[in-house]
């Protein structure tokens, strides 16, 4: 059985859901942060030495990283849903995408998050870390300009990655600065599978 690794406050919900969209049964191990140092206990590790989740077990294949899970479980099991055909021009959208989820949009949330611990030391950086939110929110919302989806007429394995990102600009009066985002988080929350898996394993 496929295992997702978890460990909490950690963004796993982007597997279990994708798993739930293609049907395919799996457990969730999970694990709790050290209370004082915030990292993942020694068990986790034992899965990956870097301790940092989700990884995904399935048979001998151990991977990390939510782009390289989401792209194996669709290549793996997608029966060519959720990704457009490679000689398709959405293609090279969706590979940008994809990447773009966790290498350039994640930056500002994760600045924002840890300066945010730093209180009045932090301050100076605020500014910087406030424009590029709105730098990268701004695209994400223009990129949903009379669409549905990110890529294609259908949710693809862009719009999982994609998803957490969208979540957060759509938290507070970000409803109202990015409606697009906030129409595309309403509707992907409101999806079956995504239901499954938010009612199947809470965070």
């Amino acid at each position: 059985m496929i295992e997702v690794h978890h460990l909490n406050q950690s963004r796993s919900r982007r597997i279990t859901w994708l798993l739930e969209e293609l049907g395919q049964d799996y457990a969730v191990v999970r694990y709790e942060r050290d209370p004082q140092t915030r990292l993942a206990p020694p068990e986790l590790q034992a899965i990956h030495p870097l301790g940092k989740a989700p990884v995904l077990r399935d048979g001998d294949a151990v991977l990390i990283e939510s782009g390289a899970i989401v792209d194996y479980l669709i290549r793996t099991y997608g029966k060519g849903r959720f990704a457009p055909d490679i000689a398709s021009p959405d293609y090279n959208r969706y590979v940008q995408l994809m990447h773009y989820a966790e290498g350039s949009a994640m930056l500002p949330i994760l600045l924002q998050l840890y300066v945010g611990t730093l209180g009045e030391a932090g301050a100076p950086l605020h500014p910087r870390i406030h424009s590029e939110l709105d730098n990268h929110l701004g695209y994400l919302e223009r990129e949903l300009e009379g669409r549905d989806y990110f890529v294609g007429d259908d949710l693809s394995g862009a719009d999982v990655q994609l998803s957490f990102v969208a979540q957060i600009a759509a938290q507070g009066d970000g409803r109202q600065r990015y409606p697009n985002l906030a129409r595309f988080v309403d509707r992907i929350e409101a999806r079956p599978a995504y239901r499954r898996a938010a009612e199947r394993h809470g965070e």
